[in-house]
């Protein structure tokens, strides 16, 4: 790669930049977060020179874990992505500068246009500003084409398109997502940022964590510097906080923020933000704050449904252009039901295991393979479990739930027990059966069919299931 600036070294650096992203995706997507978290996490990419793609690690004991074990996968990630690039070599090397969090703010040896690219910072204009310097890397993953929308998410995904298309339209402007880990609010921001630059690039637009706003903030008080932040923050036409959540406790930071919230609505910009719950019930949070938050847009991202489980399978299964049998897809649906992040690891872990070994992609294949993930999802819920929460949830006695009474306030609610029963257990149709009062497996079958009729039919019902799977998961 050519060291000297240009227009043609800021596009290769660009390109290199996203490589490096997607390539930083996949790995998180194979290995799972908490893995990610603790092994590639702080890898930042140094350069590429000719065919070698330089990675550089804090400290020698990650770099000859990584060599070890991630090192031959490194190499092929980046074949696939750059024919070009045939190499990957990791070092002991200098870890990022300006970002307080350290995390995807990569830094290269010099200041070229790979580094400006991978620090965030879009390239400097004639009067020495730039643009994207408050804004995290996009994932170029994550945009509306690759959003899979079904029941849960369907107002989500229509309030987002709205604000892409229509930036500050009233009623619109904050638009606060909430939902539980992996439901897809990240996605949403990103998707929206994308919309935006790309058909607007004149506008400003800032995504980051919650966690990078308060660094910053606090990095800005240390140097004395917070006129500075204040000024180029409440420039951006633009701003995304994802994980709201984070500020609960800090209350400077919390103040810091609703200065900049107001100052931005005031001056007609769009705010977008992210949390696990709604602002009335983020306690923790200034009561002005919450407020002000809610006074937009709310929309709820709802856990996943089977249907849309299978369809984000059949999805992510056409985009990696690998044939996945449609019974694997039924069995990953069915079984694994707590978020899409994880769902989707473990496809991709299937798939890199096929083309790994080169095998064909199987249901046994998907037991051996998974059997970690599988394990864990058994063991979340039993159905005693599942027949005392409901029981509790539609105020009739847990007896009821193996009696031979078919009253409709009682035959319901034992039907929804089944259904959930099924859906979060790994137990067969008989053995289901035999623990609501030996009844038949047909009875289950119909109860499980039933519900889910009743779901496609009445949202308000499907609500309630819903809340109660969500209630057993966690």
């Amino acid at each position: 790669m050519e060291k000297q600036p240009g227009s043609g070294s800021a596009r290769s650096a660009a390109s290199f930049a996203e490589s490096w992203a997607r390539i930083r995706g996949r790995l998180r997507d194979e290995v799972g977060e908490v893995e990610y978290r603790t092994w590639l996490r702080q890898m930042t990419l140094a350069s590429v020179e000719g065919d070698e793609a330089i990675v550089h690690l804090p400290t020698r004991f990650l770099r000859d874990w990584v060599r070890s074990h991630y090192g031959d996968r490194l190499s092929l990630l980046w074949q696939q992505e750059n024919a070009g690039v045939r190499r990957v070599d990791v070092r002991v090397g200098p870890q990022p500068r300006g970002g307080a969090d350290g995390v995807d703010v990569e830094v290269a040896p010099e200041r070229s246009g790979l580094a400006e690219a991978l620090s965030g910072r879009a390239p400097r204009n004639a009067a020495g500003e730039s643009r994207g310097e408050w804004s995290a890397p996009l994932d170029p993953r994550f945009t509306f084409d690759t959003f899979v929308v079904g029941k849960p998410n369907e107002f989500a995904h229509a309030c987002a398109r709205r604000v892409a298309e229509h930036p500050a339209s009233p009623g619109f402007n904050p638009l606060f997502l909430y939902g539980g880990v992996g439901l897809g609010k990240t996605h949403l921001m990103h998707a929206v940022a994308w919309a935006i630059r790309n058909g607007e690039p004149a506008r400003n637009v800032a995504y980051m964590s919650a966690e990078k706003f308060m660094y910053r903030f606090i990095a800005a008080l240390r140097s004395q510097s917070t006129m500075e932040f204040k000024e180029s923050l409440r420039s951006v036409d633009v701003l995304m906080v994802d994980d709201l959540q984070f500020l609960i406790g800090k209350d400077n930071t919390q103040e810091e923020f609703f200065h900049t919230f107001n100052a931005l609505i005031d001056a007609g910009k769009q705010i977008i933000v992210s949390a696990d719950k709604s602002p009335s019930d983020l306690n923790g949070l200034e009561d002005r704050l919450r407020t002000r938050l809610g006074c937009g847009m709310v929309a709820d991202i709802h856990a996943t449904t089977y249907e849309l489980r299978l369809s984000i399978l059949q999805a992510k299964a056409t985009a990696a252009g690998v044939a996945v049998p449609k019974a694997v897809l039924e069995f990953l649906a069915h079984k694994i039901t707590s978020n899409v992040r994880e769902l989707e690891g473990a496809l991709n872990r299937l798939i890199a295991h096929a083309n790994l070994f080169g095998r064909a992609v199987t249901l046994d294949s998907a037991q051996e393979v998974l059997h970690d993930i599988l394990r864990a999802h058994d063991r979340r819920v039993t159905i005693e479990e599942i027949q005392r929460k409901v029981a509790e949830h539609y105020n009739i006695r847990l007896t009821d739930m193996s009696s031979a009474r078919r009253a409709r306030n009682v035959a319901r609610p034992r039907q929804v027990a089944m259904y959930l029963a099924k859906q979060l257990t790994s137990r067969s149709l008989p053995e289901i059966g035999r623990r609501f009062g030996n009844r038949d497996h047909t009875t289950v079958m119909h109860a499980v069919s039933r519900i889910s009729e009743l779901m496609q039919a009445d949202a308000a019902f499907a609500e309630d299931v819903e809340l109660l799977r969500r209630m057993l998961e966690t």
